[in-house]
Parts: C-alpha cells; structure tokens; sequence
C-alpha cells in the first residue's frame, strides 16, 4: 500500500480527493499548507511517504517554493503538481522547481489515480546487470546511483528514468513522444514540457556547464540524444 501526501489547502478538494486514493488502496497523509508539509515530511511520519501531490496556489508558502524546498533538501519522491486549467505559466514554472508530472484542476479521480501509479512505477527499482562508465559519469544500473569524478548525485525517481533511458542507446536519436511513452507512459496525450524541464533539470545536476551540454544532447527538430562528445 504506498503512502500518499496530499498538500491542498481547499478543505472539500482535499477531502474529496483523500476519499477517492483511500478507495483506491493508498495509504494517506493531509496537508493545508506548505509549511505543513515541509514539517511532516521532516517527521517520523515522513519516512513513507512515497509521493506527493502538490497543489501549486498554497496559501503563505505556495507549492513552488514547497517543490524547490524538497528538491534543494535531497528529497527524491516523485512529486504529481496539481494546476490551475491552461495556466502555462504554472506549468513551467512549477516542472522547473522540481515537479516530475502535473495535472490540470478539476481532475477526475481516474486521471489522478493513473498518473499517481505511473509516477510510483517510475519510482520502483530497475533491473540491469552492471555499472557503465560514460566519461566522467558513472551509471550504476544495478544498484541505481549515479557519480561524476566520485561524487553522488542525487536524482529524483522521472529524472533517473530519463537518464537510464537515454544512456541504455548512446548515441540513438528519442523523441520527446518516445521518451513520454517509455518514462511518464503518458503515450500521445502527455506534455512535451515534461520531457524538456526534467532535461534541463537533469543537465543541471550531471553537466559541467548547462548551457553546453556533453551528456544529454538536443537534436533540433527531434529530440534528445546521450552522449557524451
């Protein structure tokens, strides 16, 4: 039974919401605010949870501070952003903070349901037989890690899927449709911005600089590709 926190401060949201993933078999902890959040998860009662559903327009602290508080504290668990209908600006802002999905308000609870196990899925340890060495980088695909130069990097759960993917055909061409079937299955109907935000987020941790990238490389008018060059 995985451990879901739900941060939603609108009382009949949360608890129409907490109803519906108790139903469905999860195991739920309730937030109001991001300073709540932050705390809980800080706590004993923190040690289980294994996801986070984020709404963004939190009263006080607001969900992309909740969401750059967690990435900064080393925190992994996938986090699902919850947004206002057609709100780009959201979107981006909040995948740029360390989101790995969103989904649109008023949801319907299949569709939460759905992008809750994928994001667990994504979450679940990956077989593979052995560590690679791709210049400076090191990818341990057996016990999941990854080190530049023997330093650890941390990755949350959808940025080691991309990696992994990527990184398991250098030099093979994916497209951002492909990688949103392989890493968020969200298949045609998923978001190209969550394929280009976990990128940027990914080189920001694994590359020297950023702006140049040597692993993850963009194939304009296609998609990414790993390297490195």
């Amino acid at each position: 039974m995985a451990h879901v926190l739900l941060i939603e401060d609108d009382v009949s949201v949360r608890d129409g919401m907490e109803l519906v993933l108790r139903r469905h078999g999860y195991e739920v902890a309730t937030a109001a605010t991001g300073e709540a959040a932050l705390a809980l998860l800080a706590g004993p009662e923190g040690t289980g949870v294994e996801l986070a559903v984020l709404d963004l327009m939190l009263p006080g602290m607001d969900g992309f501070e909740v969401c750059r508080r967690l990435r900064a504290s080393g925190a992994t668990l996938p986090v699902i952003m919850l947004t206002a209908r057609g709100d780009d600006g959201d979107i981006v802002q909040g995948l740029e903070a360390g989101a790995d999905d969103y989904v649109v308000k008023p949801v319907t609870a299949p569709v939460l349901e759905a992008r809750i196990r994928a994001a667990l899925r994504r979450a679940e340890p990956t077989a593979a037989a052995r560590g690679e060495h791709h210049a400076d980088l090191v990818i341990d695909r057996a016990g999941l890690t990854i080190s530049k130069r023997g330093t650890a990097i941390a990755l949350p759960p959808t940025e080691l899927r991309l990696l992994l993917e990527l990184s398991a055909a250098p030099a093979r061409v994916f497209s951002r449709e492909q990688l949103l079937q392989s890493v968020w299955e969200h298949g045609f109907l998923g978001d190209s911005r969550l394929v280009d935000a976990a990128v940027g987020r990914l080189r920001a941790k694994i590359e020297d600089v950023a702006a140049r990238p040597r692993y993850i490389q963009t194939v304009r008018g296609f998609g990414y590709r790993f390297g490195p060059v």
